[in-house]
């Protein structure tokens, strides 16, 4: 048995045993695949919590790991304006008033630009990896990575060991961007999608507030208390020990399984998923559905290489999944990430420009649980159109409250507040949305290399604005501070017009419905009003593959 397989259940499949010719076999799987999904669309969001309890608390569980990712990030970001750190690893401004130490904008933006580096190439080892040995053993072998890369950031004796240490953190955390969200996608059906997959993001709100909450504590302690940074550093610990049990107890993703032709395997995935009491739901069915859309997407011609994400109807998925998550980056969400340095650069004191940035990361916790209710009644276009509508509204007034003079505290809580409301609106709007987007967008075949190749887009923006934003912020460089809010206002109001005409809505629509619809090229603003049906295309692939 090989390293990525479990052990199979040899499950009774009645439809295979009725098939008495290749045609026969084919004309099951796809009557069997139309009644799930039939079934699919008919389900409300209670019935799909009865019947998936499972399957969501799995996903839940995957997606906590992104929990480090937003702590480390927030944690590093934070760090600029904590007293402890910029003593060990900056160098004293003599000229500020007062006098400070300051870390400096090209070793602010080493060290952010090197976790995004790392994470680079982990999404493109995912994308290889896991197709192989499947989601689990990858998010298992990227968990024990954690565990020894922590040890060089924790002992780090310079900035420049830090940056090493940093970049080889990123490696793990690119693996948990891909897997986590693709996984929720693949778990549940449509009615749960997107509540699985927006998830994710308010895993790393989670991890945005812990770091907050952790360096507030210590931010008092004085600049000479070294433990204020290290301890930070060690609690990275204390998740991957408990996560590698649970994920080495969680089922692997039925999709997976039937793209590397094991449907009895898929099928015992998909019973560990659901809930065995319900004897209305037929995990063969669903399994031909899910045989059904790999051979269409063959028959399409979407194969299983980066270079394919670039060929027919993957180019236009690769573009949107793409855009959707550059936007991320290009909407002025860094202002998020530096904002504790962002608020103090703005004229608050360290002590409310932390007690700021925990208030942040709690409204982003509750707009991500809002984002629930709303992309369930309007879907996923509107917020994303709306949210950047506000967002742009709101980066301009930044702007120009940045205009008033700096002694003025008043005009230092003005912008302060706009952030935590630029901040709701982001994580109610704009980031859970993305979250759901980009695995909905992509074809079965293609789920988890587009989705490592949007993150990579998303990590090489981030890149980007890791190098302008330190020198935009930092006094001793542009010093622009609160004045950003021009720049990425004009940016998140480009990034509108494109949402505008290049984003479709997949809301309620299964993986078969959007294959058809982005092979009949159906424009972004009639995705949602267009009807289609995902067995209008037949596969002629043969399924003597299928080894039932």
């Amino acid at each position: 048995m090989s390293f990525g397989e479990e052990k199979d259940e040899k499950v009774h499949i009645d439809m295979v045993e009725r098939a008495v010719n290749e045609n026969d076999k084919v004309d099951y799987v796809i009557h069997d695949a139309r009644e799930a999904t039939e079934a699919e669309h008919n389900m409300s969001l209670l019935e799909g919590i009865k019947l998936y309890p499972k399957a969501i608390g799995w996903s839940m569980l995957l997606s906590s790991a992104l929990i480090m990712e937003g702590y480390d990030t927030a944690l590093l970001g934070s760090f600029y304006a904590f007293p402890a750190f910029t003593k060990k690893y900056g160098e004293l401004v003599p000229n500020s008033n007062p006098p400070s130490w300051q870390l400096s904008a090209s070793w602010q933006a080493a060290l952010s630009n090197g976790t995004a580096c790392g994470e680079i190439l982990g999404l493109f080892a995912a994308g290889i990896i896991s197709e192989r040995i499947g989601y689990r053993w990858t998010i298992i072998g990227a968990l024990f990575m954690v565990i020894c890369f922590v040890f060089i950031t924790f002992f780090s004796s310079s900035v420049q060991m830090l940056l090493v240490g940093e970049i080889l953190c990123g490696i793990p955390w690119g693996i948990f961007q891909t897997l986590t969200t693709t996984y929720a996608s693949e778990v549940c059906p449509v009615v749960l999608r997107a509540y699985l997959t927006t998830y994710v993001n308010m895993c790393w709100v989670f991890g945005q507030l812990i770091a907050s909450g952790v360096l507030r504590s210590f931010v008092n302690k004085g600049p000479d208390f070294e433990w204020a940074y290290r301890i930070p550093f060690a609690i990275q610990w204390v998740w991957p020990p408990f996560l590698i049990v649970g994920v080495f107890l969680a089922p692997e993703s039925p999709w997976w399984l039937v793209r590397r032709n094991r449907p009895e395997a898929a099928v015992h995935s998909l019973r560990r998923l659901t809930n065995k009491n319900n004897t209305d739901f037929d995990a063969e069915k669903t399994v031909a559905m899910m045989i059904h859309t790999n051979h269409v997407e063959k028959e399409m011609q979407a194969g299983a290489t980066y270079w394919d994400l670039f060929k027919g109807t993957n180019l236009r998925r690769t573009e949107i999944a793409s855009m959707v998550w550059a936007i991320q980056n290009l909407c002025g969400s860094t202002l998020m990430g530096y904002s504790t340095y962002f608020y103090e650069q703005a004229g608050l004191a360290v002590s409310f420009s932390f007690d700021m940035s925990i208030v942040q990361y709690g409204l982003g916790i509750i707009g991500t649980a809002l984002s629930w209710v709303f992309m369930r009644y309007y879907g996923r276009r509107t917020l994303y159109v709306l949210g950047l509508s506000i967002l742009t509204v709101l980066l301009f007034i930044i702007g120009f409250l940045a205009l008033g003079p700096k002694s003025n505290t008043a005009f230092g809580w003005a912008i302060g507040s706009l952030l935590l409301v630029f901040t709701f609106v982001y994580d109610f709007l704009v980031g859970p949305a993305a979250y759901s987007l980009v695995p909905e967008v992509a074809s079965s075949r293609m789920r988890t290399k587009s989705t490592v190749f949007a993150r990579n887009v998303y990590n090489v923006v981030g890149i980007v604005n890791g190098v302008i934003t330190p020198f935009m912020l930092n006094p001793t460089a542009w010093g622009w501070g609160a004045k950003t809010g021009f720049f990425w206002g004009g940016i998140c109001f480009l990034s509108l017009v494109w949402t505008y005409f290049r984003l479709p809505e997949p809301k309620g629509r299964t993986y078969g419905e959007l294959d058809v619809l982005f092979e009949r090229k159906i424009s972004a603003r009639k995705f949602s009003s267009t009807k289609v049906d995902p067995f209008e295309v037949h596969p002629t692939v043969s399924l003597d593959e299928i080894a039932f």
